[in-house]
């Protein structure tokens, strides 16, 4: 059975004309009264960005292979393409990371050295330590944690500069000890082919001096093949466009990745106490990433959903990005007002959406949040808004998009490290359970395993 909401979202649809879709109209769906339905039928009401890497995929193709077989030649004529501007070199000449500091200005340097402090105390606090489990008198399984040893970090460009991208990314991956640390940020004509001179400073400020004017699928096919200038790389993390997710997927298995990141989300599960123009803000925050971003608030109160839908106009027409990107995502499939009857079915609705960012500005948010199960990074009450998070609470902002946040977790510290397991067993110790994995060999029919095992026993297995 159609739930009642597609009957209701569509009249909204359709009761707009096209002059009206133009200003800062987001839609409304409305889950009230009818019984919720689990698992993806639930999701399938709720509002999501198109973004079909899929598709993709076949176009950067010809591009990962093209820098695979000519190397920086490729590099260079494709940020021709893209970028505009003929490269002498891909790489970064050190000076130009020295000078962009210099240049920066002070309280841009002031707030970037604190998100950067601030980045450390929490990625530092989850380094992992080797631990010894004793399983049976001389027989022990240790796991260590041993930090890849070469990642190839991206910094995004075009609409935007990323400064705090670069701290995001290369904070963890310094926590976890990776040795060899390099940065692509794309060429930007302006300013000579160089990345732009904000990404470069940051970089300095973090001690990064292996910096690659290189954007988009051609980026992370330069970390994953290596060329003349710039070595293979283990792993590539950091966010990016439908370009970059889709070659982090044509690589996938040959080198690792974070996650193939969408378009940026917010969703806000708020109640009668929160403010509607704290709300309001927050969606447009988020807006102006992106006209596909999506900004989502699901309420029970009808009178919040009304202030905040008139809230977004005067803040809309008082802000900058308006027609380029935040009209076109408020107005688009991807964002919308959930109603539902209350705050627990709002909770169902949040954790089948799984948000890239979740706010929580309800009554007792402390307890509602604890009983969130999906989302990149959870945000608690009124005063740790989105922003916070992007730039200076410590916690990291590249995390899962479009839903996985139910199965995926942001960049962290863990990211950059692999457990290996080191087993030490006595002969004593073997000889108590061989009888057990023989068995089992047998069971699977595999006999050479069980072999193993009598061949250190003069093939006769000691009984227990």
């Amino acid at each position: 059975m159609i739930h009642n909401a597609y009957q209701r979202l569509i009249q909204a649809s359709n009761a707009r004309s096209p002059s009206e879709r133009i200003g800062p109209v987001i839609s409304r769906i409305d889950l009230r009264g009818d019984a919720l339905p689990e698992g993806s039928a639930l999701r399938d009401l709720l509002p999501r960005a198109d973004f079909d890497v899929s598709a993709a995929l076949e176009k950067v193709r010809p591009i990962c292979e093209a820098v695979h077989h000519r190397g920086d030649a490729a590099l260079i004529d494709y940020a021709e393409r893209f970028d505009g501007v003929r490269l002498e070199s891909v790489r970064v000449p050190a000076r130009a990371l020295t000078d962009a500091l210099e240049r920066l200005e002070p309280a841009v340097r002031a707030a970037l050295e604190e998100s950067i402090r601030r980045a450390r105390i929490v990625h530092r606090a989850q380094r992992r330590t080797a631990h010894t489990t004793n399983v049976t008198l001389g027989g022990s399984v240790t796991e260590k944690w041993v930090p890849v040893d070469r990642v190839g970090l991206y910094a995004p460009g075009g609409r935007s500069v990323y400064p705090s991208s670069v701290i995001m990314n290369v904070v963890p991956a310094q926590e976890a000890g990776v040795e060899s640390i390099a940065l692509a940020s794309p060429a930007q004509s302006e300013f000579g082919g160089l990345p732009h001179p904000t990404i470069l400073a940051a970089c300095a400020l973090l001690g990064i001096d292996e910096v690659y004017a290189a954007g988009g699928a051609t980026a992370v096919a330069m970390f994953a093949y290596g060329t003349e200038s710039c070595a293979p790389a283990n792993m590539v993390t950091g966010p990016g466009n439908i370009w970059v997710a889709a070659a982090k997927r044509y690589f996938a298995g040959k080198i690792g990745i974070d996650a193939e990141a969408g378009p940026t989300e917010i969703a806000i599960l708020a109640d009668e106490t929160a403010d509607p123009v704290h709300v309001a803000s927050d969606l447009i925050s988020q807006a102006e990433h992106d006209p596909l971003a999506a900004a989502v608030l699901v309420t029970d109160s009808v009178a919040l959903a009304d202030a905040v839908a008139k809230e977004l106009e005067p803040q809309v027409a008082a802000t900058k990005h308006i027609e380029d990107r935040i009209v076109p995502a408020l107005n688009g499939r991807q964002s919308a007002i959930v109603l539902v009857d209350g705050v627990e079915e709002g909770l169902r609705v949040v954790n089948a959406y799984g948000a890239e960012h979740l706010e929580i500005q309800t009554a007792d948010a402390t307890a509602v949040a604890d009983r969130v199960r999906n989302a990149g990074a959870i945000f608690v009450g009124p005063w740790a808004p989105v922003s916070l998070g992007d730039y200076a609470a410590g916690s990291n902002h590249v995390l899962p998009t479009g839903g996985c946040a139910c199965h995926s977790s942001g960049l962290s510290v863990q990211s950059f490290l692999r457990g290996i397991h080191i087993v030490d067993y006595t002969r004593d110790a073997l000889a108590e359970v061989a009888h057990h994995v023989v068995t089992l060999a047998e069971a699977e029919d595999l006999p050479a395993h069980g072999a193993a095992i009598k061949a250190r026993f003069d093939w006769k297995v000691p009984s227990k």
